[in-house]
């Protein structure tokens, strides 16, 4: 995972077991073990629920390797004008190792 090195300090957002969550990338090893800092997890309603979706903030977060499903850069500029509570999307699928 020594691809990761150059992107240590930037936006970055995995996918870990279907839960969606976003974060500053502070460190991995060689299993792809993730430090996040300032990390938020969003939770999607479905798109025929009338609650909206919810943000909670986690701060300093690890996330184990095998959990680990995507890890790429974000833009910041899109993202922050998005109203992600209006946003509505299924659950992702879980992980399947073999």
């Amino acid at each position: 995972m020594s691809s990761l090195g150059p992107f240590v300090a930037s936006n970055h957002y995995p996918n870990p077991d279907g839960r969606t969550l976003t974060g500053q990338l502070q460190g991995h090893d060689q299993t792809t073990n993730l430090i996040l800092s300032g990390t938020v997890e969003r939770i999607f309603s479905p798109p025929d629920s009338d609650e909206p979706s919810q943000e909670v903030e986690h701060g300093l977060y690890l996330i184990r390797g095998d959990n680990v499903a995507l890890c790429g850069l974000v833009d910041e500029g899109l993202e922050g004008g998005i109203d992600w509570t209006a946003v509505k999307a299924y659950p992702l699928g879980g992980m399947k190792h073999s």
